[in-house]
């Protein structure tokens, strides 16, 4: 899920309402809204900001 969360392009000061709006962009536009593959979507968004929080982390921890 690194990969795909460094691929997103969002700095660890951005707010998680930009991670979401970065991975949003990142999904295919007919499977952004549909609704049988709801769940594994927002199960990604999830994961998306589990990285954020722990990139954010990270750098609080070796910059402080």
């Amino acid at each position: 899920m690194f990969a795909q969360y460094c691929r997103l392009n969002v700095h660890v000061f951005q707010s998680w309402r930009d991670v979401v709006r970065a991975a949003s962009r990142k999904i295919n536009p007919k499977s952004r809204f549909a609704r049988n593959v709801r769940a594994g979507r927002h199960k990604w968004y999830r994961a998306m900001l589990r990285e954020h929080r722990d990139a954010r982390q990270l750098y609080a921890d070796v910059m402080c």
